[in-house]
């Protein structure tokens, strides 16, 4: 039995997210600047995917499983712990990038980390636009 995506569109609005959820001035502040560094970046209107990740456009995927869906091409989410930061990084210069990105985790489909001001905003845009580039391609 195929399992249903938790992570899917919904009509809530990204604003009212950050302000209902995020509980921490800095990370609020963070939040409203991501949503509008990625904005400008992608060309999109935050969307909200499932109920706590803010994404920008979308693009359609399917495993050699058979499991399909939809997904923003890029995204974060303000978690309590950390922020998770949507973003793919499958070109040479996207790993070279990563070096240069500040202090952070990387996860198995994601990167960690606690505020904006650790990581270097314009290395964040090249690799937001790469993955944008490599999904609109595939």
């Amino acid at each position: 039995m195929a399992t249903k995506n938790k992570t899917v569109y919904t009509e809530v609005s990204a604003i009212d997210f950050i302000n209902a959820y995020v509980d921490h001035e800095q990370k609020k502040q963070d939040s409203f600047q991501l949503i509008e560094l990625m904005r400008k970046w992608s060309g999109f209107e935050p969307k909200m995917y499932g109920p706590t990740i803010v994404g920008f456009g979308t693009y359609h995927y399917k495993y050699a499983s058979g499991h399909e869906g939809d997904a923003p091409l890029i995204g974060f989410s303000p978690r309590k712990p950390e922020f998770s930061l949507y973003v793919y990084a499958p070109e040479s210069d996207d790993q070279a990038n990563l070096k240069n990105l500040g202090k952070y985790k990387m996860g198995k489909a994601c990167i960690y980390f606690k505020k904006l001001a650790d990581l270097n905003v314009d290395v964040l845009e090249q690799l937001c636009k790469s993955t944008i580039n490599f999904l609109q391609k595939s």
